[in-house]
């Protein structure tokens, strides 16, 4: 069996993206995206929100960048890497 590393997240970008290239350059486009989720906290329910910081790589980094506003609603499919 394989393993799989596999998320989706839809939400809204927290600011304006950054395009920037690496030494061998490599397009980088790097930009937050915030969730809002629903919260029971006593008899009240309050929304709660999570960032998720993103970046995407390569040629579509260099088509998307320019159509990453803040406040802008997206969808993003891709895999979770956990920086310690």
């Amino acid at each position: 069996m394989t393993d799989n590393n596999v998320v989706s997240i839809n939400g809204r970008l927290v600011r304006e993206a950054e395009l920037r290239f690496s030494t061998s350059g490599t397009a980088v486009v790097r930009f937050s995206i915030a969730v809002n989720r629903s919260v029971k906290k006593g008899d009240k329910w309050e929304d709660e929100a999570s960032f998720f910081d993103c970046a995407m790589f390569g040629k579509m980094a260099e088509s998307v960048s320019k159509y990453l506003e803040k406040g802008k609603q997206v969808s993003i499919i891709g895999e979770l890497v956990q920086n310690r």
